[in-house]
């Protein structure tokens, strides 16, 4: 990529499709985002009807006009790694592809046009770009910025623009990764009945997961659907030895009706009679419910359209949730793309997107 896309700056009186692509030219995988950070602060700085603050790589800006009501727009600046998919391309179908182009850099795009676009909305808004979305939950910006400066998140309702199909997607479900630790005699593989194999004993925890069925829970009127991998498997010491430690790496993604406890709980009892030596929980965090029968919620879901549909994975509604701010998700990125090589967005669900947001915020 020319080192001339990270020196422009961003124009934010293109539409929101092209600055997509402008953002995907500008790589943010997690934990490097400054420069994309830097370009927005400027951006936002140039607006006088906002007021702008940062802490680290993460950017909030607000509109100060005394309504009675404040809503938050809310995306993340980072992105999984990069997979030879940047810089941008638009094919003649009118889909952008690149890294970050449904997660979530199209919903950021949006946010910036409606910052722009709207210098006096019908109500206040406050604008968060955060940093390390995509990794581990001690890392995630905005969780960072609500510690540190929790006034600057107050507010009557929250968007998360992750990508939905510009659809409503109400809460999200937790995510618990766990590791499965089967423990064994170390041996030479000549000789392996003189040993006992931590590989092998990890049989009945693989067995119990193809075995397993996920519980679709309904809650408010949204069917979830829960879900328990192994998402990685390490063992072994070197092609002649029996190995003595194996340890499986197991996601467990939960309806937002079961708390962390609860969810840990369960994975416990599903492994209680495995052979499992130890069990510890590797990253946690809890879903949220879907709060759409929340005023402001309803309001949101008249004025945008369509049925709300449940989220599946997990989002940082949840965080909002537990602020006390109801959110949902609504996104122009198709969620199935997302993390993909061969990512991609429709440029008119980011023009649909944006269109519905600004009629939402100036009726």
């Amino acid at each position: 990529m020319a080192d001339s896309a990270l020196d422009l700056p961003l124009d934010l009186h293109q539409d929101a499709a092209r600055l997509t692509a402008q953002l995907v030219d500008i790589p943010s995988e997690s934990g490097t985002e400054k420069p994309l950070a830097d370009a927005v602060e400027a951006a936002l700085r140039a607006l006088p009807h906002l007021s702008v603050d940062r802490y680290g790589n993460n950017v909030v800006a607000r509109t100060r006009l005394g309504r009675p009501e404040r809503v938050i727009l809310a995306g993340h600046l980072d992105t999984v790694p990069i997979a030879d998919n940047v810089p941008s391309r638009l094919d003649e179908d009118g889909m952008l592809w690149g890294c970050g182009t449904t997660d979530m850099k199209s919903g950021v795009a949006v946010q910036l046009r409606i910052a722009a676009t709207v210098p006096e909305p019908n109500r206040d808004v406050t604008f968060v770009f955060y940093d390390n979305e995509e990794v581990a939950a001690q890392l995630n910006g905005l969780g960072h910025v609500a510690a540190a400066h929790p006034e600057w998140l107050e507010g009557d309702f929250a968007v998360l623009l992750e990508g939905s199909n510009a659809q409503v997607e109400g809460g999200c479900q937790g995510t618990l990764r766990v590791l499965l630790r089967t423990a064994g005699v170390r041996a030479h593989s000549a000789r392996g009945w003189m040993g006992s194999n931590a590989v092998h004993a990890a049989g009945p925890v693989l067995a119990r997961l193809a075995a397993y069925e996920p519980r679709r829970p309904v809650i408010d009127g949204l069917e979830y659907h829960e879900g328990l991998n192994a998402v990685r498997i390490e063992g072994g010491i070197a092609g002649n030895v029996i190995p003595d430690a194996c340890t499986v790496t197991v996601n467990f993604r939960y309806a937002p009706d079961r708390s962390e406890q609860e969810a840990l709980d369960h994975v416990r009892e599903v492994f209680a009679d495995c052979g499992v030596e130890e069990i510890t929980v590797d990253d946690s965090s809890p879903g949220a419910l879907p709060g759409l029968s929340h005023p402001a919620a309803q309001a949101f879901v008249t004025a945008v359209g369509g049925e709300p549909r449940p989220k599946f994975g997990w989002t940082d509604v949840s965080r909002f949730s537990a602020l006390g701010v109801p959110a949902v998700n609504y996104g122009p990125g198709d969620p199935n793309f997302a993390h993909r090589r061969d990512e991609r967005v429709d440029t008119a669900l980011i023009l649909r997107c944006e269109e519905r947001l600004r009629a939402w915020l100036t009726s």
